[in-house]
């Protein structure tokens, strides 16, 4: 079981990285104070497929209106999705993407709520900056420098993920828990690799994402893995902070875990949260909103 010498044990080996500060830029007309201030990503599923339903929106409409309870509930920016990242679903091609996405980002832009688009083609990218779109949430890597090319060209902010695979989050194979005894090993060098390759393409605005979500193959409905999956994502949640040396501010998809929480799953992250919070991370992608704020303020009077 975690014990809070476990988490200090933590904070005693890496100290010198825990109060490492981060850039802070403007996002759309917004000023993110990251060093103070964590701010929540919201979540909008334009895919039937997601696993998370209660985040699918089945028109323009009922994902507008979503965009704006979100918002009201404390989010600060909208990430919406054209296509599901579990391995089986439906694939949503570019002009899919982009026929999804676009009503919904113009309407939000022009409401001044920012928007983040999750895809992993870059002309899908561009199409959104045109129509308002803030945040570029790349879930691949395949592409990546033309990625970062649409990025630049807009003054975007783009979030990187950390990928086990040469795609994106939708051809993963199984991941390999050895590799990732110490997850920061590997995502440090990984992170400082890309931004080298992002800033030299212009790109100034970067949050860097662990992605301990991604549905490898052997993550998730395989009990046997629920202790090696949960125990590394929780052990990136708390060393998140060591990341922020690079100079950029954490990103967390907070995970969940069905196979514990069964129906009770949507309260999921709400765990996860605290353990997000308590290892810095400067931004958090997550459905329950509301939940999530008030965990942050919570732990903010402590």
């Amino acid at each position: 079981m975690l014990t809070i010498a476990d988490i200090y044990e933590i904070y005693d080996k890496h100290q010198d990285d825990y109060d490492a500060k981060v850039e802070e830029f403007t996002i759309g007309n917004r000023k993110f104070n990251f060093n103070t201030q964590t701010a929540l990503l919201g979540i909008i599923n334009l895919s039937t497929d997601s696993w998370w339903n209660h985040a699918i929106c089945y028109n323009a409409e009922q994902a507008i209106r979503r965009g704006k309870v979100l918002t009201a509930q404390g989010a600060d920016i909208i990430d919406i999705g054209a296509e599901a990242s579990s391995k089986n679903t439906q694939r949503a091609d570019e002009f899919k993407q982009t026929s999804s996405l676009l009503p919904v980002i113009k309407t939000l832009s022009q409401e001044k709520i920012l928007t983040s688009v999750e895809t992993y083609y870059p002309e899908v990218a561009r199409e959104c900056f045109k129509a308002g779109a803030n945040v570029i949430n790349y879930t691949g890597i395949e592409n990546s420098e033309e990625m970062y090319r649409a990025v630049a060209e807009f003054d975007g902010a783009i979030i990187m993920c950390y990928l086990q695979g040469d795609k994106d989050a939708r051809d993963v194979g199984e991941f390999d828990f050895e590799s990732a005894k110490d997850p920061m090993d590997v995502l440090y060098d990984y992170f400082a690799r890309e931004i080298e390759t992002a800033t030299k393409l212009g790109v100034k605005k970067i949050l860097l994402d662990p992605a301990v979500g991604i549905g490898y193959s052997n993550f998730y409905y395989q009990y046997k893995n629920v202790s090696n999956r949960i125990g590394y994502q929780v052990r990136t949640l708390l060393n998140a902070f060591r990341l922020r040396k690079l100079g950029f501010p954490v990103f967390i998809s907070v995970p969940s875990a069905l196979e514990i929480f069964g129906e009770e799953v949507r309260s999921a992250q709400v765990v996860t949260a605290v353990f997000a919070a308590l290892g810095k991370v400067d931004m958090i992608r997550t459905h329950e909103i509301a939940k999530i704020k008030a965990v942050l303020e919570t732990m903010s009077l402590v």
